[in-house]
């Protein structure tokens, strides 16, 4: 780890994401010795706080969210780091204002700043601009990085033009686009899984299995949120980031040495690799849904056609994976709250036993949240049974194969773009690709020509519909809640 000490400057400081993730996370590296003891944690926001009046605020949330890792002893010494500072980053002076009130500070000591974006995707582009005529990123005094939280725009367009803006103020390689799903250890571990072991990366195609599927389940319903997510929609909100990043890293191909531009490489084949979805086919290959209720939520206008359900089927046609559906859904008011891929393998070419049954096979169930971990589904015989078979499973689980709490991913993703490593952030491609998967689902979802919206129960798995249309294509949902107790 660099000596050099580290400056975090989170604009969008009085939000949610700052007293619930950003701090607390903040809050466990600096416990654990990983941001050394020259650390500087200015918060920037509009509301009038003083030193005082912040830390006291975040002590309470901290200590609420970092649950059994809080110590008061640790956050006291933790908080002599921490600063506020009030600010509009909305207006050029005030932010020409700010980064003096940093430099003077920092006494022109040599320091890594990493910029986080905290606040309303609406205000990020006069932010960035603004952090360009402040000279923000100039990195003559240590390395300057920005963070931009999700979602990053909310088509193609928009997303071009917030790169664009970004480019006129940052290099590529000083933005870092957080999806807080690739901090997760299960998802690291994925890579590990395939790559680190001979056992699975010869029957990682389509020779052997035969489909994919990525659940995101929600238990909770949209609440208070109508105001976002009546414009968002479930493939905003869930495909678009999280989802498409789960896929990619499922089904790309090794890269030639563990290193970030190797490994976005290779992501952003896959993400190429995928067959559009033509117009025609939008009602033969997504399932679109609302749960009960959803229009009587505060703020949701009458008659909404927003889905808070999506089911997709994505083909991605290279050498690996053609023929091998991917099988993508996502849901609020869900029967539970898990995230999982399920690689399901094909039966075995000859079946010699009980053939009157039909018989499961194999699958292995990659378990992101919660408990997270892996298990192995296989065959075995019944003892005393004659030769009457059981679908068996073999766990493993992180927290009990190794000690300690399992971090939490924003402390991974704040520590690497810390250190500058860009490893698990979405470059300006990726995200560009993953709209334009995205964008004609929604352009066909709006349309005249729209599939119908189906509905479903709270505390279900979704729609009916959507379980039919995996059973008209000889398959079915893997719908266990979570798998890993």
């Amino acid at each position: 780890m660099s000596n050099m000490g580290y400056t975090f400057v989170i604009f969008g400081a009085s939000g949610d994401l700052t007293s619930r993730k950003l701090i607390p996370a903040l809050y466990n590296l600096y416990r654990k010795g990983r941001l050394g003891d020259d650390l500087a944690v200015y918060g920037v926001s509009r509301s009038e706080f003083s030193d005082d009046d912040w830390r006291t605020s975040l002590k309470e949330t901290t200590a609420k969210f970092a649950g059994a890792r809080f110590h008061e002893d640790a956050w006291n010494e933790f908080a002599q780091h921490v600063f506020y500072i009030a600010a509009d980053a909305t207006k050029t002076e005030e932010m020409v204002s700010l980064k003096a009130q940093l430099d003077e500070k920092e006494a022109d000591a040599a320091r890594t700043r990493i910029y986080y974006l905290s606040m309303s995707p609406k205000l990020y582009e006069q932010t960035i601009c603004n952090m360009g005529v402040a000279g923000m990123s100039d990195e003559s005094d240590g390395a300057r990085r920005i963070v931009i939280e999700k979602p990053f725009g909310t088509d193609l367009a928009t997303s071009q033009q917030l790169n664009h803006c970004a480019h006129q103020v940052f290099q590529e390689d000083q933005i870092y686009r957080i999806d807080h799903y690739l901090g997760k250890e299960t998802v690291q571990n994925l890579m590990v899984l395939r790559f680190a072991n001979s056992i699975f990366e010869p029957i990682w195609n389509r020779n052997y299995v035969d489909h994919v599927q990525i659940t995101v389940a929600e238990e909770v319903v949209i609440g208070r949120r109508a105001g976002y997510y009546d414009h968002s929609g479930i493939l905003r909100d869930m495909f678009q980031n999280h989802i498409l990043q789960l896929m990619t890293i499922t089904a790309m191909e090794a890269p030639a040495k563990y290193e970030a531009n190797s490994v976005r490489d290779e992501k952003v084949k896959v993400l190429k690799s995928v067959r559009p979805i033509s117009p025609d086919q939008i009602g033969n290959e997504t399932v679109r849904a609302q749960y009960m209720g959803y229009l009587k939520e505060e703020g949701v206008p009458k008659g909404s056609q927003t889905a808070t359900f999506a089911a997709l089927r994505l083909c991605i046609d290279n050498w690996r994976w053609q023929g091998v559906p991917f099988y993508l859904r996502s849901g609020k008011g869900l029967s539970c709250r898990t995230s999982q891929i399920v690689v399901q393998f094909r039966q075995p070419p000859h079946l010699l036993f009980n053939r009157k049954r039909a018989l499961e096979s194999n699958r292995l169930v990659i378990q992101i949240q919660p408990n997270e971990g892996i298990q192995l589904h296989f065959q075995t015989k019944v003892p005393d049974a004659g030769m009457e078979m059981r679908l068996t499973d073999l766990d493993f689980r992180f927290d009990s194969e190794f000690s300690g709490s399992m971090p939490e991913a924003y402390e991974r993703l704040l520590l690497d773009a810390a250190e500058g490593d860009p490893g698990l952030f979405a470059r300006s491609d990726e995200v560009e690709l993953a709209w334009s998967i995205i964008d004609p689902i929604i352009a066909g979802w709006a349309s005249k020509s729209a599939p119908r919206l189906y509905w479903y129960e709270t505390g279900s798995w979704g729609p009916k519909e959507s379980t039919d249309w995996m059973y008209s294509q000889g398959r079915e949902w893997f719908d266990v809640c979570p798998v890993l107790k």
